[in-house]
């Protein structure tokens, strides 16, 4: 029974635990309906608290149909939904990525700040073992290592969990004709452009068909093997990679003086472990890549995909920042006009709410911010970062400094000034593209809501 499979796999991957509030990621398709379904039958059990969180790409002919589709099932079982719409092909062709990459950047990024501000303890999403396969077998094609090679981990850094990763889809497909469950279908997904979709509909049926049958479930087991195998080797090169990762005044550096004295494969770890931190993630980051980092020589520059520059100089491998001419300005906003930052060449709206009534609201820290009205001074001060500037955003136990936060981010050092900072009273309470500050959150006494938008 596929309950008892899911329960298998939370107990074994240690999913869940009593009490958790898990916000589900819905797009209204099968996997994703089964996972709501099969949650819901294990609400009482685990005490769970359910949320839904829905972001409409609008790529698709019937992106607002699915919508809708999403709003119906979240009111026909009383669960709080959460949804934003934006759009992704804009984005992609603005950060020169591929729509599949813009979606799933844009989808997490949304989905760890919904997290966040409902104080959701996990990201539940409805990845299959059928997903597993085909993720295993793509990066196999494109040469991935043993990272690539481990697909799908049930559980990435205790927040976002697949319940769902231990059965295949078409005994999904079976779960819902048996309970009789509706779902929307994606039209892309027959769309033979993507690779994924060739690997789907053409080469794991030809597998099937004319070598294993039980390909799928073959594949997701490699996938185990190698991401312990993978943890193992992991934990013993830590040991050693401290040797070649050096920490200067906040900005990291790899010795490449050190890494010709390690083992290649321990070398080669050393170089995806520093590109990690600079870069965020190893997406698009290949082999090749790898090793001409290890190449690079002195005075040299490397380019790397997702517009990072590489330099050596004195022996250490560093990210080159592209800066550009200081910008300074600072206005004064009563909350009303709408203020144009012309050396920014931004405009913002502002507007106040009651909460009550209100169903779902559309976050996006980069274009809104939704604030307790209550709880801020007018007139509200806008102006360009400054050194020194602290803040605590939504969720985090302290304040930290705001350069730290944009670093963690990933917001490149050259374009952090264009993120206005807006302060209540001298104090911050929101930076474009970061959380709102925990101080000015809306909370369980909020009544009326001020909503800050970027216009255009």
């Amino acid at each position: 029974m596929i309950l008892n499979q899911v329960k298998k796999t939370i107990e074994k991957s240690r999913l869940l635990k009593k009490g958790d509030k898990v916000l589900i990621a819905y797009s209204g398709g099968a996997d994703s309906t089964a996972l709501i379904t099969l949650l819901l039958d294990l609400r009482q059990e685990y005490e769970l608290e359910l949320a839904l969180a829905h972001l409409n790409h609008l790529l698709r002919r019937r992106a607002m149909e699915d919508e809708q589709f999403v709003v119906g099932v979240a009111r026909k079982h009383n669960l709080p939904l959460y949804l934003r719409r934006e759009n992704v092909r804009v984005y992609a062709k603005k950060h020169g990525l591929n729509i599949e990459e813009a979606g799933r950047k844009r989808r997490y990024d949304f989905l760890k700040k919904t997290a966040a501000r409902i104080g959701a303890a996990k990201i539940a999403t409805g990845h299959t073992m059928t997903d597993q396969a085909e993720t295993v077998l793509m990066r196999l094609l494109r040469g991935s290592g043993l990272r690539g090679l481990g697909g799908i981990s049930p559980v990435v850094d205790g927040l976002i969990i697949r319940p769902l990763i231990e059965l295949e889809h078409q005994e999904i497909e079976a779960f819902l004709r048996a309970k009789r469950l509706a779902y929307r279908k994606d039209e892309s997904n027959l769309d033979r452009r993507y690779l994924r979709n060739r690997v789907r509909l053409e080469l794991i049926p030809y597998l099937k068909k004319n070598f294993e049958p039980s390909v799928v479930r073959q594949l997701s087991r490699l996938a185990e093997i190698i991401r312990g195998e993978d943890e193992f080797l992991e934990s013993a090169a830590q040991a050693e990679m401290h040797k070649a990762l050096i920490r200067k005044k906040e900005k990291l550096y790899l010795d490449a003086n050190a890494l010709p004295s390690f083992p290649p494969a321990l070398a080669r770890r050393c170089v995806r472990d520093f590109l990690t931190q600079v870069k965020g993630d190893l997406r698009r980051i290949s082999f090749r890549n790898v090793e001409s980092v290890l190449r690079l020589k002195e005075q040299k520059e490397l380019h790397l995909p997702g517009k990072l520059i590489l330099g050596r100089e004195r022996g250490y491998i560093f990210l080159k920042e592209k800066t550009q001419n200081p910008i300074s300005y600072e206005y004064s906003w009563d909350g009303k006009k709408a203020p144009n930052i012309k050396e920014l060449g931004l405009r913002f709206a502002g507007r106040k709410i009651s909460k009550a009534g209100i169903h779902s609201l559309l976050f996006d820290d980069d274009r809104r911010a939704y604030l307790d009205w209550s709880k801020l001074r007018f007139p509200l001060t806008i102006r360009s970062r400054r050194q020194g500037d602290l803040y605590r955003p939504l969720g985090t136990p302290g304040r930290k400094k705001l350069k730290e936060i944009m670093r963690a981010k990933g917001i490149p050092l050259g374009q952090r000034q264009r993120h206005p900072v807006f302060l209540s009273g001298g104090t911050i309470v929101w930076v474009l593209g970061l959380p709102v500050a925990e101080e000015f959150k809306i909370d369980a006494d909020t009544r009326e809501i001020f909503i800050i938008e970027k216009i255009g």
